[in-house]
């Protein structure tokens, strides 16, 4: 929180309760009441807790003795000091590091059931809207997997008791359970979310407001004398080595003052394909997972503002990113059949050119795959119906305008703290929480917030010595 509440006493009665900035410790409001929550969600009674212990020293000497059958003294020793280190501290303070490991014997669960959640407090008819459905539903299902990997290895290892398994993610079956009812909301729906819709239950969204349509979709070959047809709605168009292509085809956006998107598949191809770009005068940078998280801001900012007109990326160019000056994705490999280049990989990049009403698709392969078929036919049922929408309602389609906030300087940005009332002591700790909130919203892709946040940041450090 960035606020704090003082609590001033005389002798042993509250005099004053107030509300200060945390940082500069300004009186913001007085109050004659407030609620303070336990700074820890693990907190109960001292008979629970006294009755946890009995269950936690019961199986710590079942699990020492199994441990040490197998051979395992080691990490039986190492068992029982962390245990009984664990238990004098909850018998003396109520609480331990690590106390959630032993979540199961403060609810009185058994092993194996699944863990309290939040899902357990909503009515019986709640609803629940799942955004990029094709993502969050696999990732609900990885969860439990992932945890397990992890906790067993540090059970096996003796620092913790199996009943740490029991602090856990919902099995996505469990997760089934506490739902009812359901939207799922993505651009490629999943087999789970067709299984489970019957055909009048789907709902498409694929007129925009702006009439814009899909992108169109060109299909040229990597190397011309392996693949000697290309493909654009059924009519040919020239083959030609695919760097040429492209570079020729950055010209002509360019000087549209458009920007342009190409998708590689390795992080090397990336920088490579960066670099030759630049040697022969296009202004082009590489974006992928190495590159730290101010640096991607910077990078698609400058996109945007015109500084450079290409950037080629590996998977940091499908979902989320919101750029209506790209008109072209180039995607190279198209034909190498994977997770970045199947139907609904290649259905979510060719979807980053639909903010420009001359968005197009440049696919470079030497044959055609399935992905890529299914990935086409998609866009031309669509584009199709976006097209008869617009000739029945006359409508023009038209590029998305979205304004461009500054991150290049920092007397534009927001300031959420004043600088000067900053203590000094106090800085690196509001450098150090702001930083966090940035890499969580550059990982949600969201650069717009993220580039505000590193404003803020550059402000601070810039202005407050020390």
């Amino acid at each position: 929180s960035d606020t704090v509440f003082r609590i001033e006493f005389f002798g042993d009665e509250v005099e004053a309760v107030s509300e200060v900035d945390s940082f500069t410790g300004e009186l913001i409001n007085s109050l004659t009441e407030v609620t303070v929550f336990p700074a820890k969600h693990e907190v109960t009674s001292r008979e629970k807790i006294e009755r946890a212990s009995e269950g936690i020293r019961t199986d710590l000497k079942e699990r020492v003795a199994e441990l040490e059958k197998q051979g395992k003294i080691v990490e039986a020793q190492r068992l029982q000091t962390r245990t009984e280190y664990d238990l004098e501290m909850l018998l003396e303070t109520g609480y331990c590091t690590g106390i959630e490991n032993y979540t199961r014997y403060f609810s009185s669960r058994k092993p194996g059931e699944p863990p309290a959640t939040l899902l357990e407090y909503f009515p019986d008819d709640f609803l629940v809207l799942i955004d990029e459905s094709h993502i969050s539903l696999p990732q609900v299902g990885a969860m439990y997997e992932g945890n397990l990997s992890r906790k067993m290895s540090l059970v096996n290892h003796g620092f913790r008791l199996p009943s740490a398994l029991d602090n856990r993610p919902l099995r996505f079956h469990e997760f089934e359970g506490f739902i009812k009812q359901a939207v799922f909301i993505s651009a490629t729906p999943g087999k789970y979310e067709k299984l489970h819709c019957a055909e009048s239950d789907m709902a498409e969204q694929i007129i925009r407001p702006t009439g814009l349509l899909d992108p169109e979709v060109f299909i040229y070959p990597s190397r011309p004398e392996f693949f000697q047809e290309s493909f654009h709605s059924g009519s040919r168009s020239d083959a030609t080595n695919q760097i040429d292509k492209l570079t020729s085809e950055i010209a002509m956006r360019t000087a549209r003052n458009e920007r342009v998107l190409i998708t590689t598949a390795t992080k090397k191809s990336a920088e490579d394909l960066s670099k030759y770009f630049q040697e022969t005068g296009i202004n082009s940078k590489y974006l992928h997972s190495d590159i730290e998280t101010m640096e991607r801001i910077e990078i698609l900012r400058e996109l945007r503002e015109g500084v450079i007109d290409v950037i080629v990326g590996i998977n940091l160019l499908r979902e989320g990113l919101d750029l209506p000056e790209v008109s072209l994705i180039g995607i190279i490999d198209a034909d190498k059949e994977g997770f970045l280049r199947s139907r609904d990989a290649l259905i979510q990049t060719m979807g980053r050119a639909a903010r420009n009403v001359n968005g197009t698709i440049f696919l470079f392969a030497d044959r055609m795959t399935d992905s890529m078929t299914a990935a086409i036919q998609e866009t031309l049922r669509r584009r199709k119906i976006q097209i008869d929408y617009n000739e029945k309602h006359g409508m023009t389609p038209q590029s998305i305008s979205k304004g461009i906030t500054s991150i290049s300087s920092a007397d534009a940005a927001a300031k959420k703290y004043d600088a000067k009332k900053v203590k000094s002591s106090e800085v690196p700790r509001l450098i150090e929480e702001l930083e966090m909130q940035m890499d969580i919203a550059t990982q949600n892709l969201e650069f717009e917030k993220a580039a505000e946040i590193r404003d803020e940041i550059f402000l601070l450090k810039k202005s407050v010595p020390g």
